[in-house]
């Protein structure tokens, strides 16, 4: 019988001896690499260290490194010490203005026709109804598509990341003359579905009254689940797949000629792109939920998050089986929070099938246990939770110097300015570490500090200060991507980026 084998705790520099003598695979070293960088991260004698800011009057956004400024006209790199421009573009028209842009990361296991496919871009939708794929290293425009001279394009979501994606339009409202007129406009809204790597139309999903019924107020595509909200608060879900393969009227090619637009070039200015996905009967329908605020599905078994359109149960988040429907054991959530911000719940971005609960002074990460062809619902259990430490609330009822005994008439709000509260959380997957934004209310301007807690366990690790004030009244973004952390803020008409670096304290 084989000796049991010892499982041995490696320092970095043991670790690091064995990278450069090719002892382990790729994806142990990768594994190795992020656990040494954890370390060093959480180590005493390192924190973060505020390095850079910069102010823009229109939103600022951050993705994988990358700093857009300017509606995306500047783009800094967050790889080095300091942020550094990689490119700016000359000023644009408002007609060019960038509305909408996603990162694209190009996949390892393809071979691509152009070597610049193979590097990753910004694919860019314009106010003038171009979609632009631009190199995410120089600013160079790689390729451009006219979308339409009818349908006013404005918005950028991923489909399946890094695999497709979709162009939604404005939705088409009727005009009181025209409801006057008893004329009923049968189109909805319109969504252009892309492949990318490379980049090829899918087609336009014309939604329409015909199809989907009254009522639309919304559209998102995601994991090939079209998922359609209406106005008496129920969202619908139906098969993407299902509809292009009963629905498809042409398959389209980006350069080709269409006989749908005349035999004229598909994504040539002025055609663009035609319709050819035009549903003429309810597609099969999948699911079917009524929520104030919109579903959330995720967990494993396959759960959704709702909140039931009803007065009484306005606050509450409740947990259920997709199979059936069946209210989850202890499925219903609720903070009882009295504060200006709503608390907010999710499936963890992990996809570990934990829901994670985030509230002013409360941060609850739960579990959905359930067994396989059981018959007995699933249940919610507390994996771990948080608290702020607070101080003791004021009194309901004081005494004046006279005597006189005063009652308020209002409770602290659980996410008073002066008390510790949780504003925000991030989590750094390749990190494994939960980023909690914490404001404690002990200076007169306000002040924030970043904690970091261990994802399995919930336990503190350490806390990063930030230099710049915290005003609640504006709203606020965070970023932790391993060595770097990303505070961006709105202040009145302005927006701020802070850039925190991963540095060494002298002692």
């Amino acid at each position: 019988m084989a000796p049991l084998r010892r499982k041995s705790a490696f320092n970095a520099v043991e670790l690091l001896n064995q990278r450069s003598r090719g002892i382990r695979d790729a994806g142990t070293l990768h594994r190795l690499c992020l656990k040494i960088l954890r370390n060093i991260i959480l180590h005493e004698n390192r924190s973060f260290i505020k390095v850079w800011s910069k102010t823009s009057k229109s939103a600022i956004m951050y993705e994988s490194g990358r700093v857009y400024c300017e509606n995306y006209q500047n783009c800094y790199s967050c790889v080095h010490d300091q942020p550094q421009s990689l490119y700016k573009f000359p000023k644009r028209s408002k007609q060019q203005k960038i509305e909408d842009a996603l990162l694209c990361q190009s996949p390892l296991d393809k071979t691509l026709s152009s070597p610049s496919e193979h590097k990753p871009c910004l694919l860019a939708l314009t106010a003038d109804n171009w979609l632009c794929r631009i190199s995410a290293e120089t600013g160079k425009e790689l390729q451009r598509v006219y979308l339409s001279p009818k349908y006013k394009f404005r918005y950028l979501a991923w489909n399946v990341l890094q695999e497709t994606f979709y162009v939604k339009s404005v939705q088409n409202k009727e005009t009181p003359l025209a409801r006057q007129a008893g004329i009923s406009q049968n189109a909805v809204m319109h969504l252009a579905i892309f492949h990318v790597f490379p980049l090829q139309i899918v087609g336009i999903l014309e939604i329409n009254k015909k199809g989907f019924g009254s009522g639309v107020t919304d559209v998102v595509l995601s994991q090939g689940v079209l998922a359609v909200s209406y106005s008496n608060k129920s969202v619908k879900l139906y098969s993407l797949e299902h509809i292009v393969q009963s629905y498809l009227t042409e398959e389209l090619t980006l350069g080709q000629q269409s006989p749908l637009l005349g035999h004229k070039t598909v994504g040539d200015a002025p055609f663009g792109i035609p319709a050819n996905i035009r549903v003429t009967d309810p597609p099969p329908l999948l699911f079917e939920a009524f929520s104030h605020n919109g579903i959330q599905i995720g967990g494993y078994p396959w759960h959704y998050i709702y909140t039931p359109p009803h007065k009484k149960h306005r606050g509450t988040h409740h947990i259920a089986s997709l199979k059936d429907s069946t209210l989850a054991t202890n499925g219903v959530q609720n903070m009882n929070c009295c504060s200006l911000e709503t608390d907010v719940i999710f499936f963890h971005p992990a996809d570990s099938g934990r829901v994670i609960h985030v509230g002013p002074t409360t941060i609850n990460v739960l579990k959905i246990i359930s067994e396989l062809n059981s018959p007995l619902p699933s249940e919610v259990a507390e994996d771990f939770s948080l608290s702020t430490h607070r101080s003791n609330p004021s009194p309901r009822v004081t005494v004046t110097s006279s005597g006189r005994a005063v009652r308020s008439r209002f409770h602290q709000l659980d996410d008073d300015p002066m008390q510790e509260t949780f504003r925000l959380l991030e989590y750094e997957d390749e990190l494994d570490l939960l980023a909690i934004g914490v404001t404690n209310g002990e200076d007169e301007e306000g002040r924030a500090l970043i904690q970091l807690h261990d994802n399995q366990t919930g336990r503190l690790r350490r806390k990063i200060d930030l230099v710049e004030p915290w005003d609640e009244t504006y709203p606020h973004e965070l970023f932790f991507d391993k060595d770097t952390i990303v505070h961006i803020e709105q202040k009145s008409s302005n927006f701020c980026c802070h850039v925190y670096k991963l540095r060494t304290i002298r002692k």
